[in-house]
């Protein structure tokens, strides 16, 4: 017997391998499916079934691809209603893997067709649970996501996610080995681990939502309190899991174009977007003017999807030669299927061609420690960072939101920073973008601005929290 966890760190998310006896299944799994199929034929096992614990909304799973590739059987659990051949379990059915039985339990909450799978060993013994989206370590699936899906509020969902743990995970043995569908870094939970495996024993003890003595009022006002909008692509994400979509063996075919400067600046002209992805010290040396950067060093899917919006946009790549296809293949896995192509020879080769290049202004932290403490300075990390400690005074405009906020950022110039450099030249890019040109990054960000002498806080103002 075989379970596996495969994990992608920038969409900070879980898919798993299961195999016994030369059968195997494969559960939520990635858009890119090669790696499961040749795992499997390393072991000289046929995959079987792919498993769906519900229809994401921060990535396109590659079930249906891998149902085309092996012919193996997609399973969704009950009140899915996806348009393709799949198998619709019901809830306690079980299916044979080998020695191992894997059973559908439906857990609505999340969403509505959530549902956990429970294997069982050679024994019959409940060995582990594939929780999906409906638990988290440290946390549980956040319950906005099905709301314009079902005419349902979060609150309403979250009640039903209440009775789904009482009555369906917390009745089983501690001793189980929960695998969830996502860790920290997810935008689908609040509060998740950076650990990716656990047990129930030890989330029973630890996680918020699964206190024993909690009540389903406090429950649903703990887990609705504090959701961030979900960013604006989930809902086309979850199209595309629930309608189907193109293989990324097509999407690299039509992508993997090469475009000349001149062939670039006339498609920039008939709103394709130019995405440069390489590293931000390079967007920051030279780019081109109006581009947006979102590195494929940090992380870039959420951002991607954050930042873009519109998984429909035409998009050009400025991309180091040796990324192109990881570029466009990080991209599809959030959806963002319409590269057109991708600067050929890069920026060196569209300043050959005579083109306009732009850079990004920037100090170090010692060089502002010296300067006049009234010039003002902007914030763009999340909430929760700058609410634990900021530059004193520091304005704050999360990154999350601050296209939306352009207008109420300072009229003078002024010093923006993250954490440590990466989101601040997003943000900066964006504002060029927009047309303010009066932002200079900090190198290094608050990191490097801890190590000065530099004032820092925890005190938030009201007025800073309007913002």
């Amino acid at each position: 017997m075989k379970i596996e966890q495969l994990y992608t760190n920038c969409l900070a998310q879980g898919a798993y391998y299961i195999e016994s006896n030369g059968e195997a299944a494969v559960i939520d799994p990635l858009r890119e499916v090669q790696q499961y199929i040749d795992l499997a034929a390393s072991r000289n096992a046929k995959i079987k079934y792919i498993f769906e614990t519900h229809f994401h909304a921060d990535f396109v799973s590659g079930h249906v691809t891998l149902a085309q590739k092996t012919g193996a059987t997609i399973v969704y659990g009950p009140l899915a209603t996806p348009t393709y051949d799949c198998k619709i379990a019901k809830d306690g059915e079980e299916f044979l893997i080998g020695e191992i039985r894997l059973k559908a339990i439906h857990t609505p909450g999340h969403t509505m067709e959530s549902t956990c799978y429970l294997a069982h060993d050679s024994e019959n013994q409940p060995i582990a649970l594939f929780s999906g989206d409906t638990l988290f370590l440290g946390d549980v699936g956040r319950p906005d996501l099905a709301q314009k899906a079902t005419d349902m509020t979060q609150e309403d969902l979250a009640g039903i996610l209440f009775e789904s743990l009482r009555n369906k995970i917390m009745t089983l043995p501690d001793s189980i080995t929960i695998y969830p569908g996502h860790g920290a870094g997810s935008a689908c939970g609040k509060n998740m681990s950076k650990e990716t495996i656990g047990n129930l024993g030890e989330q029973k003890q630890t996680n918020y939502a699964l206190r024993s003595d909690m009540t389903k009022d406090e429950f649903i006002k703990e887990l609705t309190d504090g959701l961030m909008a979900p960013p604006a692509y989930f809902p086309m994400n979850v199209q595309m899991n629930k309608n189907g979509y193109d293989s990324i063996d097509k999407v690299l075919e039509r992508s993997k174009t090469p475009l000349s400067p001149t062939e670039v600046k006339a498609k920039l002209k008939e709103k394709a977007l130019l995405l440069d992805v390489r590293h931000q010290n390079k967007f920051s040396e030279s780019h081109v003017p109006g581009s947006i950067f979102i590195g494929l060093d940090g992380q870039f899917a959420p951002w991607v999807g954050s930042i873009l919006k519109d998984v429909h946009q035409p998009l050009i790549l400025l991309v180091d030669d040796s990324r192109v296809e990881e570029a466009i293949t990080r991209l599809a896995r959030v959806g963002f299927d319409q590269v057109i192509g991708y600067l050929e020879g890069g920026i060196e080769n569209w300043k050959n061609a005579g083109f306009e290049c732009d850079n990004v202004k920037s100090i170090s932290a010692d060089q502002l420690n010296t300067m006049d403490s009234g010039i003002p300075i902007v914030d763009v990390r999340k909430d929760g960072e700058y609410e634990a400690e900021h530059v004193e005074n520091a304005l704050h405009f999360s990154l999350d939101d601050l296209e939306g906020k352009i207008k109420d950022l300072p009229k003078d110039p002024f010093m923006l920073h993250c954490a440590g450099g990466y989101r601040s030249v997003i943000a900066i890019s964006l504002l060029k973008r927009a047309g303010v040109h009066r932002a200079t990054d900090i190198l290094g960000g608050f990191g490097a601005i801890k190590q000065t002498e530099l004032p820092t806080t925890n005190f938030v103002c009201p007025s800073t929290l309007k913002n």
